[in-house]
């Protein structure tokens, strides 16, 4: 996968950083060395390891899943958000 300056502006924009033109080209070196990385994992034979392991004997252990209310958290919360409506977060769309 090739890493250009259109591939950084886009990761920019997802992320809502604005990146300076000067350190695009160091930005897409980067992140182009840490892409041909992750591909070299899929050289690794793991054909005989199993999907799924723990190395914690006797399995994970588990707490049983309790659900409470605290009066009040909820809008304790809200009072919180930079933006709310209807007692939800509101956020900028990223998606096009």
């Amino acid at each position: 996968m090739t890493i250009d300056n259109t591939t950084v502006d886009k990761l920019a924009k997802l992320s809502s950083l604005t990146i300076d033109e000067d350190k695009k080209e160091k930005i897409a070196k980067e992140l182009g060395d840490i892409v041909a990385f992750v591909e070299n994992l899929n050289e690794i034979d793991v054909s005989h390891v199993d999907a799924t392991f723990t190395t914690i004997s006797g399995g994970q252990p588990l707490r049983e899943d309790v659900a409470f209310k605290v009066e009040g958290e909820a809008t304790a919360i809200m009072q919180n958000a930079p933006k709310s409506e209807n007692n939800y977060f509101v956020v900028p769309a990223i998606i096009e």
